[in-house]
């Protein structure tokens, strides 16, 4: 059964340039542009901000971002067809800038000057690691709305101890403040994801860890939660174990789930402290950023 046609603006544009959505790109397309007016006004205010967008599509967001008092906005965007029709709205919008090409390879530090946001319906299957990313460089970020499927976005919020904690919320909470603004029905997109959606928000801290300490941070969340059931004298036996453990305070038969952001936090130091890591197990958990 085929998907109905979009309604409203974007269908000319997307009948134009063939922008049929493509599962193997995570395209699932917003179009509502009063939804998309909603979501550029949680990002907060954008008065001289120098704006991204990854995977603008057929440009409901983009547009909406244009309305708003940025500087300007640039829209990375990998697929060809999307962008012309991004290079199409940029021909009367002298604030749009489009760049062809992968954001996962690209430092867009480099690429767009502070002060800088990201406002973005993210490609799902590349959300968590733009993510990711980011969070290493908080420093040069000054706040991220994201749209993820709700699955992600509750992970990266997650409190300690609840079920959805894990290395996705210690990474975030550990380097700024993370919460979900709001859900987005499935409904809402062209086609229809079988999830629902949600936008989170992100705020770095002004302090943010080094390169080097953050490195040692993620290889610490890969060996506590790869083995979520063991006991953390188990899953961290190849970092130190049980003396690792001790000289951190923290008994050995908790789980990693239990800990709070500051217990990995005096971890991670004391394991850069000792020097070079062993190679940690890489988590085993299943993928956070698939449509189903």
């Amino acid at each position: 059964m085929s998907t109905p046609a979009p309604p409203g603006i974007l269908r000319d544009v997307i009948a134009r340039h063939g922008l049929d959505a493509r599962r193997s790109l995570g395209q699932h397309f917003l179009l509502d542009l009063n939804l998309t007016g909603r979501i550029a006004a949680l990002a907060g205010d954008l008065a001289g901000r120098h704006v991204v967008e990854v995977g603008p599509g057929p440009g409901g967001l983009t547009r909406a971002l244009l309305d708003s008092p940025a500087a300007d906005v640039t829209a990375i965007e990998i697929d060809p067809r999307a962008v012309g029709a991004m290079e199409e709205l940029a021909a009367s919008n002298p604030r749009l800038r489009v760049i062809a090409g992968d954001a996962l390879a690209m430092d867009l530090t480099e690429v767009v000057p502070a002060p800088r946001v990201v406002v973005a319906n993210l490609p799902y299957n590349v959300a968590t690691p733009l993510l990711i990313g980011w969070l290493r460089q908080a420093a040069a970020w000054e706040r991220l709305t994201l749209m993820f499927q709700f699955e992600v976005a509750e992970r990266i919020c997650a409190p300690p101890g609840s079920g959805a904690y894990g290395r996705l919320a210690v990474l975030a909470q550990w380097t700024g403040t993370a919460a979900v603004l709001t859900r987005i029905p499935a409904a809402a997109f062209w086609p229809p994801p079988k999830v629902v959606s949600a936008v989170i928000g992100f705020r770095p801290y002004a302090e943010q860890p080094s390169a080097e300490l953050f490195a040692t941070m993620e290889k610490l969340t890969a060996a506590a939660f790869g083995q979520r059931r063991k006991m953390l004298r188990g899953s961290l036996r190849g970092l130190g174990g049980e003396a690792l453990l001790a000289r951190a305070g923290i008994a050995p038969e908790r789980r990693a789930e239990t800990l709070e952001i500051a217990e990995f936090d005096t971890l991670a130091r004391l394991l850069l402290e000792d020097g070079a890591l062993p190679r940690a197990p890489q988590e085993d958990d299943r993928p956070l950023d698939t449509l189903g």
